[in-house]
């Protein structure tokens, strides 16, 4: 996926630099394809993780000393970073021989198969558990409104996975069923839904491409350094209000008609009617029946927030320009499989089981768990996989900035040191579990 939703109230997490500052980093001149693979020799079985075990109560302070990260074509390196970043695995380098279609034939066909039943049994948990979370913002006590608004978010982030499944064609054999559910599954999040399925077709057909790639980007230097009134907020909108910057994201590439190529400009103009039909009819019905407050209560507060940041932004995870891209590398060793708690997996219909989803967006939400169990048999030791966890999320919030070909990212504290407050606060503040 881009950027978009879930709550707020879960998903502001964290993650941690190396913290030795004294440390010597080996640099390798080893391209990721240094380590060719003959096909027949390629992995079978499901690898180790990491062997690194944390402790809930365990807290190690992160540092601010900027460093350059390990490279990740060690196993040993490869541990340190797995411990650094928050993460279960980080993946070895994908030998430059292997294609994406190397890759999707590994697949089993049944993975593929829709599923009428399955595809409507999730618009069933979507409305359920939508319903259910708002009569808890109704009946619940202040105290407890966070956790009533947690619920709602997830579930409402779950209509959205819907429409996203509609938009990869991957809910229903009726192109026009598809477009129909897509764009009523959208229109509560007052989302347009053909301006984001063509930007979206683009971010899987280019993840992780430097220019192209309509999703995460890191902080580009010379913008950075060119732009002094605008530097203060990149910092702000990077670092301690980055999971709000889907907001912004949102506004930018969907409501512009000028983003879109003419033979989509139509087809964008149909999807912003139906948004701004539900913003001129749905918002007045809401602030008619329940005020000004009871719109911040029932759909401003479960609506705000992301959390698929996660799914592409690592510090160990480069952004490549389109010379040096490579598809299979970007789909399977540029991609995050991140565990959430069980509830909010059932309520986002496994999204978050997101490397199958960028070997084939035509993989179905209920596939990907298979899907993801194949791919650990034949190519898990170039995965990267990680349990939600608050040192994951600090690490993107503290070093995944600004754009640098051979670190990946330069954090904003080491390049304005006397302008990066927010990010210096962000790492005292933000608790280092992992």
């Amino acid at each position: 996926m881009a950027c978009r939703l879930s709550t707020n109230f879960i998903f502001s997490g964290a993650q941690k630099r190396p913290s030795d500052g004294n440390r010597t980093f080996l640099q390798s001149s080893t391209s990721s394809g240094s380590n060719l693979l003959k096909w027949d020799c390629l992995p079978r079985r499901k690898p180790k993780q990491c062997p690194i075990s944390f402790r809930k109560h365990k807290v190690v302070k992160a540092v601010a000393v900027p460093v350059a990260p390990f490279p990740a074509d060690d196993v040993e390196n490869r541990q340190k970073l797995c411990e650094d970043y928050g993460f279960q695995q980080i993946g070895e380098p994908l030998p430059d021989n292997v294609t994406l279609r190397d890759i999707i034939d590994t697949l089993p066909k049944k993975v593929f198969e829709l599923d009428d039943m399955k595809a409507w049994k999730s618009v069933l948990t979507s409305a359920t558990s939508y319903a259910l979370g708002i009569f808890m913002i109704a009946k619940a006590p202040w105290y407890l409104l966070p956790l009533a608004w947690a619920w709602t978010g997830t579930a409402i982030t779950g209509f959205f996975v819907i429409g996203h499944d509609c938009a990869h064609k991957s809910f229903s054999r009726n192109k026009l069923v598809e477009d129909i559910v897509g764009t009523l599954a959208f229109m509560p999040l007052i989302y347009p839904y053909e301006p984001w399925r063509f930007k979206h077709d683009r971010h899987h057909a280019k993840t992780n491409m430097l220019e192209e790639d309509t999703a995460w980007h890191p902080v580009r230097r010379n913008e950075f350094e060119n732009s002094p009134k605008l530097r203060k907020a990149i910092i702000f909108g990077y670092g301690p209000f980055r999971p709000w910057m889907s907001i912004a994201h949102w506004l930018i590439w969907h409501f512009d008609l000028k983003k879109f190529r003419p033979n989509e400009v139509n087809r964008v103009k149909i999807s912003l009617a139906c948004v701004f039909a539900f913003m001129t009819i749905g918002w007045p019905l809401i602030i008619y029946k329940t005020g000004i407050v009871g719109w911040v209560k029932f759909w401003l507060m479960p609506w705000m927030s992301t959390f698929t940041m996660v799914h592409h932004t690592a510090p160990h995870i480069p952004f490549k320009s389109s010379d040096e891209w490579n598809a299979a590398q970007a789909q399977l060793n540029g991609t995050v499989h991140c565990d959430y708690p069980s509830w909010i997996e059932t309520l986002c219909h496994d999204i978050n089981v997101h490397v199958p989803h960028h070997i084939s967006p035509r993989i179905p939400s209920y596939n990907l768990r298979a899907a993801h169990q194949s791919l650990q048999e034949n190519w898990g030791k170039y995965m990267n996989e990680a349990t939600w966890n608050w040192r994951l999320m600090k690490t993107i919030l503290t070093l995944c900035h600004v754009y640098n070909k051979e670190r990946n990212y330069i954090p904003f504290d080491e390049l304005v040191p006397e302008e990066s407050q927010p990010i210096k606060f962000l790492k005292k503040v933000m608790p280092d579990y992992a």
